[in-house]
């Protein structure tokens, strides 16, 4: 059951994914569609994307030639996502060093959010004083669930829909995004059944 929603009172604002965030397929899907929703303005690094994709490949999830086509595809998806870091602002960020670059991505990004799931790299004290906050993909699309939630559970339906190898209920892909996102995944289980 689809309900009607507005996108009269969204503002965009902009966003960088972790790569970590990228790397599962039912959580990066459902990401990728709330900026398509236009919920907010998403950017990355070629870093970033590399890293996702290598973990890919690394964990046996992707071949090779299938993560360059992956990367290929996110770009042609997300022309303007892509941001350069130049290597000393990446020297200033005080973050965990091997997260560095994620935090200079979102400073000439000029990005409010990174989310991510390895918080211990972006501690706050970090960020502060670049006007960034780190927060976790659950956290962060509840935030966007409280924005636009007839939006949201629309897109998770859709999601549901698309999915066809191998198909999966909208109850199915909910079991499997409460693996990265419980409390989004229970809101929307909850959206559901007060709708119908």
């Amino acid at each position: 059951m689809r309900v009607e929603y507005t996108a009269s009172r969204l503002t965009p604002y902009p966003v960088v994914l972790d790569s970590c965030v990228i790397f599962p397929m039912y959580l990066r899907d459902t990401l990728f569609r709330a900026a398509e929703d236009g919920l907010y303005d998403l950017y990355w690094s070629q870093e970033i994307l590399a890293g996702a994709t290598r973990n890919l490949v690394n964990t046996g999830r992707m071949t090779s030639q299938k993560a360059a086509r992956f990367e290929a595809a996110l770009k042609e998806a997300f022309p303007n996502a892509m941001v350069e870091v130049p290597e000393d602002l990446i020297q200033q960020m005080t973050n965990d060093p091997g997260d560095r670059h994620v935090a200079a991505a979102a400073v000439i990004a000029k990005a409010q959010v990174i989310v991510t799931s390895n918080l211990r790299d972006f501690p706050p004290d970090s960020l502060n004083s670049w006007g960034i906050v780190a927060l976790h993909p659950d956290v962060f699309l509840n935030r966007l669930y409280e924005v636009a939630p007839d939006l949201m559970a629309n897109l998770v339906l859709q999601q549901a829909e698309d999915l066809k190898n191998p198909p999966l209920t909208v109850d199915e892909l909910l079991v499997r995004l409460r693996e990265e996102v419980p409390v989004f995944a229970d809101r929307i289980q909850r959206y559901y059944e007060n709708i119908l």
